[in-house]
């Protein structure tokens, strides 16, 4: 099949054959923008072996619906679990009739590594989800999470987190917004992210619609980054302390799981 352009014909014939999996897969890569095999086989194949999972994801790719990127993740013994996949022109299409889509761009290495975090975070809350650890309720990813407002005279502003999250526990549910931070930032960069939060916090907005405002969940990679950010959060004002928590990103699941009150 022509990779620059799929027929309507085609498009067709396509959807009929489609499984309850491929359309999963193709829309946790509309949410996610880019996930590897790995995270790919750990979040939607649980029934089958890595070597079934690698096979339906090839066929994905022969079909036009899902597309490998040229590099791989995890180095030459990461073997096809390394490979990186987005969504191709059928798959895009199938998802949005009616859309113009060209071909998918490979991304440059620093929004690669940062995509993949939050894919990477997305799979460990999907397994936790499944295994009981945690009831995920929604899961939204950039550009579909951030939050628009009205600045100090009335500019436009844009509040962008990396993905939203919803859990549950009992009859109560909890909202995250997250910031996956590679400590690729001068903290300085954090701290104005912080003030962002704190303005559109005192506008009321997510107040208003959702009852609560969403704790705001830093994930970073280390213990020094970890102390960073601690320094950084005291120096805000006092009363937007609470807003704000951090966690190393190996412990995202046991954070989100403990609730956002804690």
């Amino acid at each position: 099949m022509s990779r620059t352009y799929v027929t309507s014909k085609r498009l067709g014939a396509l959807r009929v054959t489609l499984t309850g999996r491929d359309w999963t897969v193709l829309m946790t890569l509309r949410q996610l923008r880019l996930a590897s095999g790995r995270q790919l086989t750990r979040a939607h194949y649980p029934d089958v072996t890595p070597r079934r999972a690698r096979q339906h994801l090839a066929s994905m790719v022969q079909r036009g619906l899902i597309a490998r990127l040229p590099r791989m993740v995890g180095g030459f013994r990461a073997g096809s679990a390394g490979y990186v996949y987005q969504l191709d022109l059928a798959g895009s299409r199938l998802l949005e009739p009616g859309q113009t889509f060209r071909r998918p761009d490979d991304p440059g290495g620093r929004l690669l590594d940062h995509s993949l975090a939050v894919s990477e975070l997305f799979t460990d809350l999907a397994v936790a989800h499944r295994h009981g650890e945690l009831t995920l309720v929604s899961f939204t990813a950039e550009p579909a999470c951030w939050r628009h407002f009205s600045g100090p005279g009335g500019g436009r502003q844009v509040l962008k987190p990396d993905c939203a999250v919803v859990t549950q526990q009992g009859r109560f549910e909890d909202r995250w917004l997250i910031e996956v931070d590679r400590a690729t930032e001068a903290v300085s960069v954090v701290q104005r992210k912080c003030e962002l939060y704190r303005r559109y916090w005192q506008t009321g907005a997510e107040q208003a619609r959702f009852e609560v405002f969403p704790r705001v969940l830093w994930l970073v990679p280390d213990q020094r980054r970890y102390d960073a950010l601690i320094e950084v959060f005291g120096r805000l004002p006092v009363d937007v302390w609470p807003l704000f928590t951090v966690a190393l990103a190996e412990d995202a699941v046991a954070r989100i799981a403990q609730g956002a009150h804690q």
